[in-house]
């Protein structure tokens, strides 16, 4: 799984019929494998009222499993939508349909590796679900925590709330790195994951998207709910990617805006 601000990838189109399909699904889906799930990992789910059933929502969550993008559409009251990577999309055989059918049936389309105005891009399939009147889920820290530490937000989540005047519900998640550690292959039955919603925030009051520090307050503000929520101890910088290249390592070092 991945995230949808991540800077080196860009989703693939999907139309409004298969948004529709993968919302038919996610409810077979949810049916099916999200009482066993709860059954087996007992979850304690806190603050489930704070999502709104109808209206676009942006869910803004801190990021430390693989499995967090299981848990948020399997037990939230109503259908989220998220990025994965497309290579879940694009196997052959009995397994590759499998694959497109499960991450389909959890609200996931794809998004592709390797275009340059990939964030943005994914930003702008990300609007146009919401205006749709759905929910999307998003990690603002960009990418996994791996030691556990809640990391700077990027301005992506901000940018599309304040574009769209989505209200964003703050998403604080506990034990998916114990469940499910980097690196491993299968989750464990123990510990007892936790998932806690805040209230709605209304970003607006902080000025337009196109302004950067509109953009920054905003993200500080969801941070902040973030952390009251995860308990987490605060990294205080960004959860770069590593740099692949001379010229992407300076681009990290030079001050720019963490999209």
């Amino acid at each position: 799984m991945t995230d949808a601000t991540t800077p080196e990838e860009t989703p693939v189109e999907a139309s409004d019929d298969e948004l529709a399909r993968a919302g038919a699904l996610y409810y077979i889906v949810r049916w099916g494998l999200g009482p066993l799930a709860r059954l087996v990992y007992r979850p304690r789910i806190e603050g489930a009222k704070n999502i709104p059933h109808t209206g676009p929502i942006i869910l803004a969550s801190n990021h430390l499993s693989f499995i967090d993008s299981f848990v948020l559409p399997l037990f939230a009251p109503r259908p989220v939508y998220f990025l994965a990577k497309s290579n879940y999309f694009e196997g052959s055989g009995i397994s590759g349909w499998f694959s497109r059918r499960f991450f389909r049936a959890l609200g996931a389309t794809p998004v592709r590796r390797g275009a340059g105005q990939a964030a943005l891009d994914a930003l702008d399939q990300q609007r146009r679900i919401l205006q749709s009147g759905r929910a999307i889920a998003l990690y603002p820290e960009g990418t996994r925590s791996l030691d556990g530490r809640l990391y700077k937000g990027r301005t992506g989540v901000a940018f599309l709330a304040l574009e769209t005047g989505a209200k964003v519900v703050p998403v604080g998640i506990v034990g998916t790195n114990e469940a499910m550690p980097v690196g491993a292959k299968w989750p464990k039955l123990s510990p007892r994951v936790t998932i806690r919603y805040g209230e709605p925030i209304d970003l607006c009051p902080h000025g337009p998207a196109s302004s950067g520090r509109a953009r920054r307050q905003a993200t500080d503000e969801i941070m902040t709910a973030i952390h009251a929520l995860s308990g987490q101890e605060l990294a205080n910088a960004y959860n770069e990617v590593p740099a692949q290249n001379p010229v992407k390592r300076l681009k990290q070092v030079l001050p720019h805006e963490r999209r």
